[in-house]
């Protein structure tokens, strides 16, 4: 006989008698997920992440640095019962009330919903492609912990990978197996994250404690640019096209009015952080070449200037230490004096339009000195790699975006551990690509928040993470239909004697 049940009721009577829910955050990466439900009032009680460094950093945020909570996991190599002897959490299935995570999408098109919904008996069926297992590793997960609520976090084009709707069927498998769900868009800038990040978020509540499925409202305002607008109604085309499946599950998501205030800006997010005049600090040789290890203390001297900022230096748990020791740039010496030239907004071909005419009045100012340099020779060429990029223009057109002060960011992406250069910083006298813990910032993570490893991976972690304060308002939600358990268990005595009488 099935333990779902009699799991289910536990968890339910736990949480009318006070209990805090206790989440298990799969593929978890560094915790922003983990820290959004943390701060709306969850317990993390576990998580599994495959990358050693975001691993560390999970355990060191939440768990103080426990051994056991710092190791890297490979979810197909980790059985839920495995996990839950690894952690001391008790018997799996009572282990967690809400499971919650963003498994990669790459190579679901080859899985089928039949498949999908026969968890237990396909095990073998995606060897062909360990990547296409991890959804269904994230099912099995929820079958063995039976949570009472699961949350699936991924990008817009879930919606159509490969023509299939995959949020649509993870939606109908756990249909199937209990659980009301619905999944919608949401926009990071529009919940107070300081950057423009549009992601699928699905709910799923166990039919025993709900009977809909709400998202949060929105508590900012802005007119998305037409690249995120164009995202979204691609996304939300295919959901109405003749090839699509009906999307019995999507729900539009809540809409954000212009009575909101305006939403948090680059400049609201990172103005007080200390300034990094990269060029100055190559002139003295502060700058070099080599890993950016976080062993450098760097006091503030200026205090919050917004509410925002000051939210980031004051978060209950993680507030800010005395000198930040992640404010730390990329050594990109050719690049600092075309960074001083951009523009707001400018991307790639105008920044190599810049570095055309920084080249031509360089030879311009060599020739008035009587130094004249002949096009094509080694010379011309040398001082040209010195200046001008080499990339081509045709191909790389968003490689490199200036920022605008005056608006949230654009996504941080993963390879911010590669590169910088979607997110060069406003301020043309700093002349420099984003730190890391200007990355954080623009992503809501808090000063006191430490990333393990040193500057690459820390980078990589920010870009792969769901912004915290994003995770917040829709952990806020899902708390507001836990609490009603509370509330409907008051109700009892006074409906049974309205019965009576």
């Amino acid at each position: 006989m099935s333990k779902t049940p009699r799991a289910i009721r536990q968890k339910i009577t736990r949480l009318q008698a006070g209990g805090k829910p206790r989440v298990l955050d799969l593929f978890a990466g560094c915790g922003g997920i983990s820290l959004g439900f943390s701060a709306a009032g969850f317990s993390i009680a576990g998580a599994v992440e495959f990358d050693p460094e975001a691993a560390a950093s999970h355990g060191r945020n939440f768990h103080g640095g426990d051994a056991a909570h710092s190791q890297a996991r490979d979810i197909t190599k980790t059985s839920p019962n495995q996990l839950a002897k690894d952690l001391q959490v008790g018997p799996t299935a009572d282990a967690f009330d809400v499971l919650v995570g963003g498994p990669p999408c790459q190579a679901f098109a080859r899985v089928g919903r039949p498949k999908l919904r026969e968890v237990d008996n396909h095990a073998e069926a995606f060897k062909h492609d360990p990547r296409a297992q991890l959804y269904i590793d994230y099912l099995r997960y929820v079958e063995a912990f039976a949570p009472l609520a699961v949350v699936v976090e991924n990008v817009p084009d879930v919606l159509n990978h490969g023509g299939q709707n995959i949020a649509e069927e993870i939606a109908e498998v756990l249909e199937s197996k209990g659980y009301i769900c619905r999944y919608t868009l949401l926009n990071a800038a529009f919940y107070g994250v300081p950057q423009m990040r549009e992601r699928m978020i699905l709910i799923a509540y166990r039919r025993e404690i709900a009977d809909v499925v709400t998202f949060p409202e929105p508590t900012h305002f802005i007119d998305l640019p037409p690249g995120y607008e164009g995202t979204r109604s691609v996304a939300l085309k295919f959901l109405d096209s003749e090839i699509a499946d009906d999307a019995h599950h999507y729900i539009h998501a809540p809409k954000a009015t212009r009575s909101l205030p305006p939403a948090i800006t680059a400049e609201d997010a990172l103005d007080d952080l200390p300034a990094i005049d990269a060029r100055e600090l190559l002139k003295s040789g502060e700058l070099r070449r080599g890993a950016r290890r976080f062993d450098v203390p760097m006091p503030y001297g200026k205090e919050p200037h917004t509410a925002y900022a000051k939210l980031m230096r004051t978060w209950p748990g993680f507030e800010a230490p005395p000198a930040l020791t992640d404010h730390v740039i990329r050594y990109l010496p050719r690049d600092y004096p075309l960074f001083a030239r951009m523009n707001p907004g400018d991307q790639y071909p105008q920044a190599y339009e810049h570095a055309i005419a920084m080249f031509e009045q360089y030879l311009t100012e060599l020739a008035k000195q009587g130094v004249k340099v002949k096009p094509g020779s080694k010379k011309y060429e040398d001082i040209k790699a010195s200046i001008v990029p080499p990339y081509d223009v045709s191909k790389f057109p968003n490689k490199w975006r200036k920022m605008w002060r005056d608006q949230p960011a654009r996504t941080l992406m993963a390879h911010l551990g590669k590169d910088s250069y979607s997110h060069i910083h406003y301020d043309s006298k700093q002349a420099r690509t984003i730190s890391v813990r200007e990355a954080a910032r623009l992503h809501s993570f808090p000063d006191g928040f430490l990333f393990s490893g040193t500057m690459n991976p820390a980078f990589r972690q920010i870009g792969n993470a769901v912004p915290p304060l994003l995770a917040k308002a829709v952990a806020s939600q899902i708390m507001k239909t836990l609490k009603q358990l509370d509330r409907e268990t008051a109700d009892e005595p006074r409906r049974a004697a309205a019965a009576v009488s």
